[in-house]
């Protein structure tokens, strides 16, 4: 009997194991870490690495694109099919700082692979996930006869993730017209754990702030003055009071405006995944959960919005007493957005909370930082679909839906490009993200390649 389309492509994935592995593991000898200015030079060399081996792995068109940090990896090949979708793949090739006292068993910047693990800094975040889709791609030409992929696919693989993104929306509006795409898959994202695979529907966005507050101009007696000037540490206090209702919700007026609320489908699928909050307060490193009353753990940490206190302080702080009322003090926030909020909008409902929470006689500032959109693409998106019918093809079950918790750039692309953003990554919790020993299962890394590999046909279709 002749190969089936899906074990031919098991088949050569298993055939160029080896020769991936090896390509993997020099890659990763690149101590691309964006972080830290001296290793500037490893940053491009990392994009010249990924740049020639998608030329070597057929891509016509290979770009660096410089940007006033590190540069960004741009790839480019078009489909045969004049009918043919667009679909472009973001990824990162910089990694976080490592060094063997950190606690790493081996040298983080030379891979070792140990019980069907491969152990390196960016193994799983985020190299080890760009490069399966270089396998993934010639398996999907061999195993269908193809000379081109069944889409015009892109790549942009950006070169200061780790460090935030400070110049990445400015390159993606600048290079709009070149990455112009019908759907974006972000690989730079994971499983639920290594024996259920999932796929994620999106991402909350995020907004920041700090707010400054100033009484008397310096520090004074709280004997000669104390109960007569306001506190600014006081008024701290009780604006991080104000900040949430009894029921845990967000009491700033018109903080929810236009959220997307869960349907009971969604909330039917997180209840399918295999979650035991016992064990995620345990790596919670928390003795209780806690949240906005009348939803579960998950659906707070993946389809809630939140606001919380970051940092708090004001006043002294050494040892011993020192009976001042301070001059100044001050909280830091963060506000974690769902699907239909507006960053700028949470901007101006914060600052009009913030003024009102303010007694007389105490100035404020309010300073925040550049805002990351959320991003959610429904679940009965052609797209997603399609995504969910690759990655069940290269597992052989079914596969559920997770949504992630934290913020990423990949709001920018949707934001920017106007196209759903779809998650594609094999990475599980156990991998080590930004910790020592970072690792990536070598089963699910090529089960990854499969997923490729068989993605962009189901794209094709999808999405005409």
């Amino acid at each position: 009997m002749s190969d089936t389309p899906d074990s031919a492509v098991r088949t050569y994935t298993e055939q160029h194991r080896t020769a991936f592995l090896d390509d993997l593991a020099d890659w990763l000898r690149i101590p691309s870490v964006s972080a830290q200015p001296v290793h500037d030079g490893d940053v491009r060399c990392s994009a010249e690495w990924l740049s020639a081996k998608l030329k070597e792995t057929g891509f016509p068109v290979t770009e660096i694109w410089e940007t006033p940090g590190a540069p960004a990896v741009f790839a480019e090949w078009p489909s045969d099919d004049p009918d043919a979708p667009t679909v472009l793949v973001y990824g990162h090739h910089d990694v976080q700082p490592a060094a063997r006292e950190d606690g790493w068993d081996t040298d983080p910047f030379e891979p070792v692979i140990r019980d069907g693990r491969m152990y390196g800094r960016g193994a799983a975040d985020d190299k080890g996930q760009v490069f399966f889709h270089t396998l993934g791609v010639r398996a999907h030409l061999a195993t269908t006869g193809r000379t081109t992929p069944a889409v015009n696919l892109k790549l942009l693989i950006e070169g200061e993730e780790e460090s935030g993104s400070p110049n990445f929306r400015a390159l993606v509006e600048e290079r709009a017209a070149r990455l112009t795409a019908g759907a974006v898959i972000v690989s730079d994202t994971g499983m639920w754990d290594e024996t259920t695979p999932t796929v994620c529907t999106g991402m909350r966005g995020l907004a920041e702030c700090e707010i400054e507050l100033y009484g008397p101009e310096q520090d004074i007696h709280s004997g000669s003055f104390g109960g007569a000037v306001p506190n600014p540490a006081t008024a701290v206090a009780r604006l991080v009071a104000a900040l949430h209702d009894a029921d845990g919700r967000v009491a700033i007026p018109g903080f929810y405006d236009g959220v997307a609320e869960l349907t009971d489908t969604e909330r039917a699928l997180f209840a399918e995944l295999p979650f035991d909050e016992a064990t995620w307060l345990r790596t919670a490193k928390s003795r209780a959960a806690s949240g906005e009353a009348g939803h579960s753990t998950l659906e707070r940490i993946w389809a809630r919005p939140t606001a919380e206190v970051n940092g708090i302080g004001g006043g002294y702080q050494g040892a011993g007493s020192k009976t001042i009322i301070p001059s100044s003090a001050l909280v830091k926030i963060s506000f974690r957005l769902v699907a239909g909020q507006d960053p700028d909008h949470i901007q101006q409902v914060v600052r009009a909370w913030a003024e009102a929470q303010v007694p007389a006689g105490v100035r404020h500032r309010i300073t925040f930082a550049p805002a990351t959109r959320p991003c959610l693409t429904p679940l009965d998106h052609p797209a997603l679909q399609a995504v969910a019918r690759a990655m069940g093809r290269a597992f052989g079950q079914k596969i559920l839906f997770t949504r992630e918790g934290g913020s990423g750039p990949a709001a920018d692309l949707q934001d920017v490009l106007g196209a759903p953003v779809l998650f594609l990554g094999i990475s599980v919790p156990s991998d080590g993200w930004h910790a020592p020993n970072e690792k990536v299962e070598l089963d699910l890394l090529l089960k990854g390649v499969e997923t490729a590999a068989h993605l962009w046909g189901e794209l094709a279709a999808a999405l005409r």
